[in-house]
């Protein structure tokens, strides 16, 4: 199990919104970018296409916007992430641990026997709420967890980080026609926007588009942005509504940051042999010196 320190009472923690610069979040995500890489090179291999995509919606959200403590993960005053799309769980690892809430080593043991990092989160892992891999619930979590917050006075947001492809789950629309019914202003979903799933185009699979469309007539605000945009992303999610629940759409890439993966529904799980992940480190130092 994982453990972290957590000195003082709940009080002392200082929940003001954290604020960290454009260059320092295209940074992180280069960081958590070589993570997943690593993650998927190991024995078990990981979901990459889709987690690469979630790179930035999940470093903006932790490093940026999200009132948290990485030091009290539990603490009663958090915001609230919840990751629907939970084989998304490396990127969610690798962001964790570049906010702060355990140190790298740890990523090192993913997949293996007694590590918690497993294909999919669970709340054994500081800063994971809920267990999720089974598409579609998490929405409706994140009701719950909006209108405890509205019960018990508090002003803590709940954010919910979905995939497309589980918007075709009859159960996403009746957690959005609950959430609109009670005026959740304090819920935010966030859809990663690739296109794809793993047999293929959602447009292919089961249409979703017009999907803006969609959501506006179930009574919810509608925003866009670039997914891989930090600042498209910030004021996206600074945009939100106060007397409704709002939804993100983040247009990603699948398999983002990795030319020879990007756009490829073959990208969804990979295990990664050795020279495919000096491939890719190399694609990745070569953007980091692009933003030096």
């Amino acid at each position: 199990m994982i453990t972290t320190t957590l000195p003082g009472g709940p009080d002392a923690l200082d929940l003001d919104d954290p604020v960290t610069g454009t260059a320092d979040l295209r940074a992180a995500a280069l960081r958590i970018r070589r993570h997943i890489v690593d993650m998927c090179a190991g024995p078990e291999g990981g979901h990459l296409g889709g987690s690469m995509s979630l790179v930035e919606i999940l470093a903006t959200l932790y490093l940026r916007v999200l009132r948290i403590d990485p030091q009290r993960p539990g603490h009663p005053g958090r915001d609230i992430l919840l990751l629907s799309k939970g084989h998304g769980g490396i990127a969610l690892y690798a962001t964790l641990c570049e906010a702060g809430f355990f140190p790298p080593e740890v990523l090192a043991g993913y997949g293996q026997r007694g590590s918690p990092l497993m294909a999919h989160p669970h709340p054994e892992i500081p800063g994971v709420e809920m267990p999720s891999g089974s598409l579609g619930h998490g929405l409706a979590l994140g009701v719950g967890f909006a209108l405890g917050a509205r019960l018990d006075g508090t002003d803590r947001r709940t954010v919910v980080v979905m995939g497309d492809g589980e918007l075709q789950e009859g159960s996403v629309w009746e957690a959005a026609s609950v959430a609109a019914h009670h005026r959740l202003g304090n819920l935010l979903a966030v859809v990663d926007r690739n296109g794809l799933q793993i047999t293929g185009r959602t447009e292919t699979v089961d249409a979703l588009e017009p999907l803006a469309d969609r959501w506006r007539a179930f009574g919810w605000r509608v925003l866009e942005a670039d997914g891989h945009d930090v600042d498209e992303l910030t004021a996206a999610f600074d945009g939100a509504a106060a007397d409704r629940p709002t939804v993100v759409l983040a247009h990603t890439v699948k398999g983002k940051g990795l030319p020879f993966i990007e756009g490829q529904a073959r990208s969804h799980y990979a295990r990664l042999g050795e020279r495919q992940q000096q491939r890719a480190h190399a694609v990745l130092r070569a953007a980091e010196r692009g933003r030096s």
